[in-house]
């Protein structure tokens, strides 16, 4: 199965806005290059349209998938419970490191969304970079075939 990007976005500042942009690069062991906030386990967030359109229809509202403040909006592409697996994004390879758990943050954009996105991996995952490259809206998207599933 192969997905799509729908969206990017880089964080300019700690709890900064989050920009949108046509186009990224990703660096090999680093992240999204020009955003802030990456560490050496959470280089780069993906986030599931599909969850998010799940998690926003318990809340009985969409305040946008950039209040959820992820690198990466991905639709066609199951995230949930992929820790392990190597997702081929453009002309990357990113290894999911595991679920991005919402935190307080989200309760700002929308009282209640930090619930919503609980269940099922709704709030998308953290991963890192292994093999960088430039990533646009409209790149495919898909599992990398002999990658590992590891639902720890």
């Amino acid at each position: 199965m192969t997905g799509r990007i729908e969206e990017l976005w880089s964080k300019r500042a700690h709890r900064g806005p989050m920009d949108s942009v046509r186009e990224a690069t990703l660096v090999a062991g680093q992240g999204m290059q020009g955003s802030v906030g990456r560490s050496r386990r959470r280089q780069v967030t993906i986030l599931s349209r599909e969850a998010w359109d799940s998690a926003t229809a318990a809340l009985g509202r969409d305040p946008g998938p950039a209040s959820r403040r992820a690198n990466i909006l991905v639709s066609g592409i199951e995230l949930a419970h992929t820790r392990g697996r190597v997702l081929l994004v453009g002309s990357c390879r990113i290894e999911i490191g595991g679920e991005l758990t919402p935190c307080e943050r989200m309760d700002e954009a929308a009282p209640g969304l930090r619930t919503t996105l609980q269940p099922d991996w709704r709030g998308g995952v953290f991963a890192q970079v292994l093999d960088g490259g430039i990533v646009r809206i409209g790149d495919p998207v898909k599992w990398e075939v002999d990658s590992a599933i590891n639902t720890r």
